[in-house]
């Protein structure tokens, strides 16, 4: 019998207990199988049940086993079996809380990897347009005309001309006429050599007969002018051709015929420029241009008079000398109001060497006739610049034509003035004499000095100071590109003596004579009605599409009515984009301006302003006829309200409580304007401190005050083949038939139209046509090459063309003409 005695119960419940709370053994850290099988000798295993059976009913200890008699060696209370308890290094988060934070890190990161495609969606998109071409416009697919570039040798009447363009193919457009074949005028003439000649020209004289008994008895004398103060040197007269190219085209917009502009006339380069120095040697006084090239005939521009030498030509004493000759043909100008001695010292300084000899003063002249005379109104031809500009040869031929035939062969009725900018602020030109003259001289060339005027931007703060400075497109108010009219105003005070300035640009050119054209343009301005004439302004006028003058005079009358009662024809009708209402929009019938407009809530000067001598419908088309304009321009003046013009909105100084005021705008600034419209715009800007963007000052002021503003239909042509229908859409595709006044207007994103005109701020065929008529080679086409082989050098009407920039000649001792290629130096002026 074992030993029970010698078993101590209360040791072994302690036993048991220190194996039920004991630390925990290294076995914890093993698996099952590892586990050692003597519970007894290493205590309490965690693989058990943590209850007091489970542990009392081992195997090691049953009730059978004959070691143990009974259960009195267990403690009396049973002990509460213990829990167990984890240790904690971080607090837990909720299940729940665990699933929407990652749900919201999926999200994310979703997010995130379609954000990141999009990215590469596009910046592939980016780099395929880098090397993609933009899609053409509309007028780009139209076919080439190729009958300007005609020769001289292929010279036919414009009444058997067959003009390429326009045609009655070219009425209306569909998708097969871009591709339509050409007719036969339009390929070459295929003229052989050696069976033409070239016609023989005839000296053009557009002046009046001085020495007539008619124009003697209604003028008077005239006094003829010479380069030199010893009248000997003579301008030879400017050459030119009988007919036109053949198959050349006739003008797509405006009329030779309607201003009785030559229409059966053309020009050559030598016969228009060779009076100038073109097409002889600088040894003989010439610029040593035009010696390439075809040169047969180019010698009768000096059959009658020799070539001058224009190194030793002064053209201000020349030009002065003229005007002082002449001085009792011109009405008396007015005179800014200076004292008697200032009048005494600008005339001693102002009088030019040999004026005393072609003083009017003799007794040739009879006082008589000098007091029944019509007395001839005084034209200033403005010509702006800058200081710093480049003057090259085509610019001598392009300034001397002008004096020439404005000025000396007019016998004094224009005078050519420089408006030098000088656009370094720091140069202070009107507080020293000293650097005002040194500036002036380094301006113009030697020939051309004592023509100039300089004038600054902070001139221009001192003159017209407090205006509301709006900063319109970053830019300050008297800007040059803001207020181009501000120096023109001030020049026009300063110089009250004329009664018309023209405001013209360096790089517009006429291929005709300069004084026919003036006079004529100026004629028929005068005699045009005001009756319907700002809204015929506000129109293109195309002779292929609208036929005669009078024809599109009732047109426009036609729509004047109908928009008087409220019927509008406005393809952009709906597109609110201005934010007016209906009713202040579209549905407003339109009225005719009839005498001036005043803008709202303004005090005006208006004593001087003319009033309609009737009403609008009782005016029989005679109110204006013989009036002179007071503004004339190149292009249509039209309503820039409603346009996508970004400019239209640069009004300076004007209440506009109640939206802006009245506003007439024309693109560009070569225009004529009269003493009367630039002394108020300069009263305006001065005293009411008001003023608009340049190509919007004039015209609106002229709508202000009720001055006649004239659109001149000069002749337009067109590079392309444009349907007819289509293009007096896109022109004329404003407010009820206009130009402007719309959404649709072609004045705003849709001006790139412009680009194949021979008129326009940014034409692309003005500059090549002229550049072609040169002799030069553009776009690998043209030169001496294809003149000597083919139908010899152009040969073109009279042609408004703007611009014309940066032409450089090849001149002695540079073999060939070279291609025509912009310097970095020309694209920075």
């Amino acid at each position: 019998m074992p030993r029970v005695s010698g078993l101590n119960p209360l040791r072994w419940a302690k036993k048991v207990r220190r194996g039920l709370y004991s630390p925990v053994t290294k076995y914890q850290e093993l698996s099952d199988q590892e586990i050692p099988s003597d519970v007894e000798k290493d205590g309490y295993s965690p693989h058990r049940s943590s209850t007091d059976s489970d542990i009392i009913s081992s195997s090691s200890y049953s009730s059978t086993s004959s070691r143990v008699t009974s259960d009195s060696f267990m403690p009396m209370l049973g002990a509460r079996p213990p829990r167990r308890r984890f240790a904690r290094s971080c607090n837990i988060i909720p299940n729940r809380k665990t699933r929407y934070l990652c749900l919201a890190l999926v999200s994310i990161m979703g997010i995130f990897i379609l954000f990141l495609v999009q990215m590469s969606v596009i910046s592939s998109r980016r780099l395929a347009g880098l090397h993609r071409p933009p899609p053409p416009l509309v007028w780009e697919d139209f076919p080439f005309l190729k009958r300007y570039v005609g020769g001289i040798r292929t010279l036919v009447s414009r009444e058997d001309n067959i003009p390429e363009y326009p045609t009655l193919v070219d009425e209306s457009w569909s998708e097969a006429d871009t591709n339509q074949t050409q007719s036969p005028a339009d390929g070459p003439a295929n003229v052989d050599r050696r069976d033409t000649t070239i016609p023989a020209s005839n000296a053009f004289n557009p002046y009046p007969d001085y020495s007539s008994k008619k124009y003697l008895s209604e003028y008077g004398p005239v006094r003829e002018c010479f380069l030199d103060a010893g009248a000997t040197v003579r301008i030879p007269a400017l050459q030119s051709y009988p007919g036109v190219p053949k198959g050349f085209p006739e003008p797509i917009m405006g009329s030779y015929e309607l201003l009785d502009l030559p229409h059966n006339t053309c020009f050559d380069r030598y016969g228009r420029l060779g009076p100038y120095g073109y097409g002889y040697s600088k040894q003989r006084g010439g610029s040593g241009a035009g010696l390439n090239g075809e040169l047969e005939g180019a010698e009768n521009v000096w059959r009658d008079t020799e070539e001058v030498d224009y190194r030793g030509v002064k053209w201000a004493d020349a030009q002065e000398r003229c005007a002082s000759a002449n001085s009792h043909r011109f009405k008396p100008g007015r005179k800014r109001d200076v004292t008697s001695e200032e009048q005494d010292e600008e005339k001693q300084a102002d009088q030019p060497k040999g004026v005393a000899d072609f003083a009017p003063q003799d007794d040739t002249i009879p006082t008589s006739n000098l007091l029944s005379n019509k007395l001839l109104p005084k034209t200033a031809v403005v010509l702006r610049m800058w200081h710093g500009y480049k003057f090259r040869d085509e610019d001598m031929f392009f300034v001397r034509s002008l004096i020439a035939e404005l000025s000396l062969l007019s016998s004094g009725e224009y005078t050519i003035h420089f408006l030098i900018h000088v656009q370094n602020r720091d140069l202070q030109i009107w507080a020293d004499e000293d650097l005002y003259q040194q500036i002036l001289d380094e301006s113009l060339p030697e020939e051309f000095r004592g023509m100039g005027t300089l004038w600054s931007v902070p001139q221009m703060e001192l003159i017209y100071p407090a205006l509301e400075e709006t900063h319109f497109m970053d830019r300050p108010v008297r800007e040059v590109y803001r207020g181009l009219m501000m120096p023109m105003q001030y020049f026009a005070y300063q110089h009250q003596e004329y009664d018309f300035f023209w405001h013209w640009e360096m790089d517009a050119r006429y291929t005709g004579h300069w004084y026919d054209f003036f006079e004529k343009i100026s004629k028929w301005a005068k005699e045009q009605p005001r009756k319907g004439l700002w809204e015929r302004n506000a129109r293109f006028f195309i002779p292929a599409v609208h036929g005669s003058w009078e024809d599109f005079r009732q047109m426009v009358r036609v729509q004047i009515d109908t928009a008087r009662k409220g019927n509008i024809h406005d393809v952009s009708r709906g597109r609110h984009w201005t934010g007016l209402s209906k009713s202040q929009d579209e549905d407003k019938p339109d009225q005719p301006v009839w005498g001036p407009e005043r803008p709202p809530l303004e005090n005006l000067t208006t004593i001087n302003d003319p009033i309609p001598p009737t009403s609008y419908d009782n005016d029989k088309y005679e109110w204006g006829v013989g009036e002179d304009a007071d503004l004339i321009t190149f292009n249509s003046i039209f309503d820039p309200y409603r346009t996508t013009w970004h400019i239209t909105d640069d009004v300076t100084g004007y209440n506009r409580s109640q939206g802006f005021p009245p506003r007439r705008a024309t693109i560009g600034t070569v225009s004529r304007l009269s003493r009367r419209l630039l002394l108020t715009m300069h009263e305006e800007t001065a005293l009411k401190k008001h003023t608009m963007f340049s190509e919007i000052w004039a015209g609106s002021c002229a709508l202000h005050h009720g001055f006649k503003a004239v659109y001149v239909p000069h002749p337009v042509y067109v590079d392309r083949r444009w349907p007819l229908d289509y293009f007096d859409s896109v022109f004329n595709g404003g407010r009820n038939g206009a130009s402007g006044g719309s959404f649709s207007s072609i004045y705003g994103v849709r001006e790139h139209n412009f680009r194949g005109t021979s008129w326009f701020f940014n034409s692309g065929f003005a500059p090549d046509l002229y550049k072609r008529w040169l002799g030069l080679k553009v776009n690998n086409d043209g030169g001496e090459e294809e003149e000597l082989a083919g139908e010899g050098r152009m040969c073109l009407p009279g042609i408004l063309l703007h611009p014309v920039k940066h032409v450089r000649l090849p001149t002695e001792g540079l073999g060939g003409y070279a291609v025509y290629e912009d310097t970095d130096e020309d694209r920075m002026e």
